[in-house]
């Protein structure tokens, strides 16, 4: 099956051609005949599986007619983090190449002046970032009034990095009679009500079930230790034992870790670069480049990463933290094992993270296996520690005048009250009632200057 039947233009199918594409992907097949109906849709599918092409081709051939006015776009595409807007731009680029269309980036950690340039002069496309279409909006540089489809890429990505309110409003600023094309690869309660919002009468494109691995991803779990340099050298060890490694990308779940770990690597001699939120546009480009051209075979990232980026031949993907919401583990390893590679991702596990393990298994729908022994619960209850040691000793061992037979080694050793309870006790000793003296002794409390003998005048 080829793209001939899809209904896209000649210099559309040119361009597939040119790129060395001859079989659209599931989502593809099913999604752009209904775009070029004009209808809205509604896209569910794993990550990686050509979401994007499936807007941007046709739209390409939807753009043929028309033109673009100023400060009023044709079309609005919505992207959450400044990677993946820059990635729908290549496509465009890509694909659009014997198009004379205008393409805008509108996103934020660059000059304003550039795209205000690009809007005055009008753009068939403009894609963006929410923060800084409204910025755009509110400045008055920016009129939506115009804008025939409108796009929401990674909805529930949106739906994480906290963009829904601005989305309701952007979808306040847009016409009620736009095209809305809704793509996500989960569907909470949450984006399931969004997604009542913006579309009507969609049509509902699920080539797999949400929250789903790829079939081509290899997963596992390693146990570690409860220490972050534990969990450093086995991250080591993986890196230089796995089968067929050539690149990776390392997940960390705060970016104060990725720039701890990105340092960690590069210490021990690896070739490593870190992307995360903090970092201006410039680096974060600079170190995307880097990765993607083999210059450097780790790159250590937030969640910043997990979502859409098009990264292509990645060996494996290691989670130095098992993510705080399962959904994100799907995201995750969805940047191994792409275009039908095959790919490896490997979870370590710190005895604190069972939970978070479990929730993941349970959205999957499946078991993750074991890379060596699972691990095992410690002999000590995890309350009879104080600080990582028993209170028996240095090491959990007793002392030894505390082997006596008397001692019962489930109950734990009497000990002096608390200062606060010694504190608790002084203040209600001074609350109770001073007691009454006797009256036979009551002269014994007087002043002495109401002892003295009054006299009385005649």
């Amino acid at each position: 099956m080829s793209f001939s039947h899809l209904g896209l233009s000649d210099k559309v199918l040119s361009a597939i051609g040119a790129a060395g594409y001859t079989t659209p992907t599931p989502i593809q097949d099913q999604a752009i005949p209904h775009v070029l109906a004009r209808k809205d849709v509604l896209g569910i599918a794993q990550t990686g599986t050509g979401k994007t092409a499936a807007f941007v081709l046709p739209m390409l051939t939807m753009l043929e007619q028309g033109r673009a006015r100023a400060r009023m776009p044709r079309t609005l595409i919505l992207e959450p983090t400044r990677e993946l807007a820059a990635q729908v731009q290549e496509h465009f680029i890509k694909y659009g190449a014997k198009h004379k269309l205008t393409v805008a980036l509108i996103i934020g950690g660059v000059s304003f002046d550039d795209q205000i340039s690009k809007l005055t002069r009008g753009v068939d496309v403009l894609i963006a970032t929410p923060g800084r279409l409204l910025d755009h909006s509110e400045r008055g540089r920016l009129l939506l009034s115009g804008v025939e489809l409108l796009v929401i890429d990674e909805a529930d990505r949106m739906l994480d990095m906290g963009f829904i309110p601005d989305i309701e409003r952007i979808g306040k600023l847009v016409p009620f009679t736009r095209q809305t094309l809704f793509f996500t690869a989960t569907m909470p309660p949450e984006i399931q009500r969004i997604a009542d919002t913006f579309l009507h009468n969609p049509v509902r494109v699920e080539v797999s079930r949400p929250a789903t691995a790829a079939v081509t991803v290899k997963q596992l779990l390693v146990a570690t230790g409860r220490e972050p340099e534990d969990k450093r050298e086995t991250l080591r060890q993986l890196i230089r034992t796995s089968d067929g490694f050539k690149n990776a990308i390392i997940f960390c779940n705060r970016k104060r870790e990725v720039a701890l770990l990105h340092r960690s690597l590069v210490k021990h001699g690896f070739n490593a670069v870190a992307l995360h939120g903090d970092l201006d546009q410039s680096e974060r480009t600079a170190a995307l480049d880097q990765f993607r051209r083999g210059d450097a075979k780790l790159l250590v990232a937030s969640d910043v990463a997990a979502r859409g980026l098009d990264i292509p031949a990645v060996s494996h993907v290691f989670n130095f933290d098992v993510p705080h919401h399962a959904d994100d583990y799907v995201h995750r390893i969805g940047r191994t094992g792409r275009a039908g590679l095959s790919g490896t991702a490997i979870t370590i596990v710190a005895p604190a993270d069972k939970r978070a393990v479990a929730a993941i298994e349970t959205l999957t729908g499946q078991t993750i296996g074991w890379q060596g022994a699972p691990q095992r619960e410690t002999a000590e209850p995890h309350e009879h520690r104080v600080h990582g040691r028993s209170r028996g000793g240095r090491n959990g061992t007793q002392r030894p005048s505390e082997r006596g037979p008397k001692r019962q080694p489930e109950r734990a050793p009497e000990r002096s009250p608390a200062p606060v309870a010694r504190i608790d006790e002084a203040r209600r000793q001074r609350r109770r009632p001073e007691p009454v003296p006797d009256v036979a002794d009551a002269d014994n409390h007087l002043p002495a200057f109401l002892l003295r003998p009054v006299r009385v005048k005649a």
